[in-house]
């Protein structure tokens, strides 16, 4: 049989459209134990997909554990990108038990699930392994994640992708919703975000910019 390509997107990548992204547990209390990803990562990759999201349009749930009680207030640099959301709040350590959670997931209708959150091994295994249960085609974005050793984020990691989650990272997660250059509608928003939190990449762009007024799109 001959196969024959055609310029056309592979059905398994992301649009912002198909899916739903769940922020969980971006605490102080989580933080303050997370070993695996240190602080200034973990916020900047949080920062950086929380603006994705938000600037192309992706059904977004924020939910917390125990926020006034315990945990303390999601980090500012995701509520800033959703003003004005509810956030869900817990008891559950599993966010797919939690009924207010699942009721919102139904109400948003989308087949997948992408997650981010602490701890990965106990509030990203929980509702990852519960979502492919029930049919969900799930999504991790591991540099969006963080646990309180190495070891303890890694096997977590493991678990779930032997169960059938994707891995991926924040600035993967960002370029898959852009994915060409050339929408110009939501180039500068793009590049935008990278710039104030990818790290060596934004300096590149940056770079890039400034010295030769260069552009991917053209």
């Amino acid at each position: 049989m001959t196969l024959n390509a055609t310029p056309t997107p592979g059905p398994k990548l992301l649009t912002p459209k198909d899916h739903t992204l769940i922020l969980i547990d971006f605490q102080s209390q989580m933080a303050f134990a997370t070993k695996s990803i240190d602080a200034v990562n973990l916020r900047n990759n949080a920062a950086l997909i929380s603006h994705g999201a938000k600037g192309f349009g992706v059904s977004t749930i924020l939910t917390t554990v125990a926020e006034k009680s315990f945990s303390g207030p999601m980090f500012s640099e995701i509520t800033e990108a959703f003003p004005g959301q509810s956030l869900f709040d817990r008891t559950s350590m599993n966010t797919w038990e939690d009924a207010a959670v699942i009721d919102e997931v139904n109400r948003l209708g989308k087949k997948r699930i992408v997650l981010a959150g602490l701890w990965t091994g106990v509030c990203i295994v929980g509702p990852a392994l519960s979502a492919i249960d029930q049919g969900f085609e799930v999504y991790v974005i591991a540099d969006a994640c963080g646990d309180v050793s190495d070891e303890a984020h890694n096997r977590a990691m493991d678990r779930m992708v032997q169960a059938g989650a994707q891995p991926m990272t924040s600035v993967q997660y960002l370029l898959e919703l852009q994915r060409d250059w050339a929408r110009t509608e939501t180039y500068d928003m793009t590049t935008g975000i990278a710039k104030k939190y990818a790290g060596s990449y934004g300096i590149g762009i940056t770079y890039a910019k400034s010295m030769f007024g260069a552009s991917e799109g053209h």
